[in-house]
């Protein structure tokens, strides 16, 4: 019988590169690209008409937004690169220690936020679920690898009698 975490599989890997991976790197490029098109279009034009405490909202969200996707994109498109060998995983480790996946939350209840325009929120909502998916997918392909654990080779029973050894021979 093995310990725990000796013979365990890493399944994180594969999934970077599977289907999986391509359809969450298809959505958050399209994500980028719709987002792009709307504030350069209809969000342009309804940031025009809302009213003037909304208005700052939208600033600061759509500025948070684009800064989100832009995160989301970098770590995208390195871990594209190292499943295409493009970089090595040390490489990408070095680089995506400048991506940051979070602390970009949004605050729902803020003055003017239902005021925003719902195409707006949609796209803000959206991202933010992406980028929960993407920090999952982070920790779960770069936490510290298996040769890191340390398993304990005592059993619980050894343990406690060691425990009551130590209380017994201190007294």
């Amino acid at each position: 019988m093995s310990e725990l975490g000796v013979n365990t599989v890493s399944f994180a890997g594969r999934v970077a590169a599977s289907s999986q991976f391509k359809s969450t790197y298809a959505e958050g490029m399209g994500l980028v690209e719709e987002t792009a098109a709307y504030l350069d279009g209809p969000g342009r034009a309804a940031a025009k008409v809302l009213p003037r405490q909304a208005s700052v909202l939208y600033a600061a969200e759509s500025m948070r937004l684009t800064t989100r996707l832009m995160q989301m994109a970098s770590w995208l498109l390195l871990q594209r690169a190292v499943n295409n060998g493009e970089m090595s995983r040390d490489q990408v480790i070095s680089e995506k220690s400048k991506v940051r996946l979070d602390g970009f939350n949004v605050d729902r209840a803020a003055p003017g936020w239902n005021d925003l325009p719902e195409a707006f929120r949609d796209l803000v909502e959206r991202s933010l679920r992406l980028q929960n998916r993407i920090a999952l997918l982070d920790r779960e392909i770069y936490r510290p690898s298996e040769e890191e654990f340390q398993p304990d080779n005592e059993n619980s029973v050894q343990a406690q009698l060691n425990l009551l050894l130590t209380a017994f021979n201190a007294g």
